[in-house]
């Protein structure tokens, strides 16, 4: 009886208190699809990732390389095995990002890291595995070999630019920060002693002086 009495007052403040629930929810949820996505760093500490740079796919961020370094070569003349048509969206520089960042799951904002990849495939690091290599499953071969090539073939200066270009896909942009300048105030000179005479020894006739 009494239940029947108070039912219908509680179950109307229910109803509001969980409609303000959802309207939280959704604008959170919106927030972060939005602006970005949490995830934990290295250290343990809860992030926000830009959501641009995290959902990027490699073949994005290579067609980016390649159109600030025309000079890289493509690779992409291999066909998938279920189409049989030629891949072109496939490249080497999309490759070489999904070993990087799928395959060894380095960090695509450190330079150290991408000179990591890039020391594999010179053969001076770890060995690159040819069949779980970014498209040994989908393509007729392996694209192993010639990938591995076609990095040894670029100087030191065009594999400094690759990483300079993937570090400013995925990193955000750092503001450099001005170190003030201390003006030191001169000290000044210590001004040096008069020198003291220290008197004579008396001589003949002083006496004489004083009267």
């Amino acid at each position: 009886m009494i239940w029947k009495t108070i039912r219908p007052r509680n179950y109307r403040l229910y109803l509001q208190w969980n409609m303000r629930l959802l309207v939280i929810f959704l604008l959170s949820a919106s927030l972060v699809i939005g602006g970005g996505r949490f995830r934990f760093s290295r250290d343990g500490n809860f992030k926000v990732q830009s959501v641009s740079a995290q959902t990027l796919r490699p073949e994005e961020a290579a067609a980016i390389v390649y159109e600030q370094l025309p000079y890289l070569s493509r690779e992409a003349q291999y066909t998938r095995n279920d189409t049989k048509n030629i891949n072109t969206v496939q490249t080497l520089i999309s490759r070489f990002i999904r070993y990087h960042r799928d395959l060894k799951r380095r960090a695509p904002s450190i330079p150290l890291d991408w000179k990591i990849t890039l020391a594999d495939y010179l053969g001076v690091n770890e060995s690159i595995q040819k069949d779980s290599y970014p498209g040994s499953s989908t393509l007729p071969s392996s694209p192993m070999e010639t990938d591995v090539e076609a990095i040894q073939e670029l100087n030191r200066h065009q594999r400094q630019e690759l990483v300079d270009v993937l570090v400013s896909i995925y990193a955000p942009k750092q503001k450099k920060l001005k170190v003030p300048t201390i003006q030191i105030e001169p000290i000044p000179e210590l001004s040096q002693p008069t020198p003291t005479i220290s008197p004579g020894l008396s001589k003949p006739g002083d006496a004489d002086l004083l009267k």
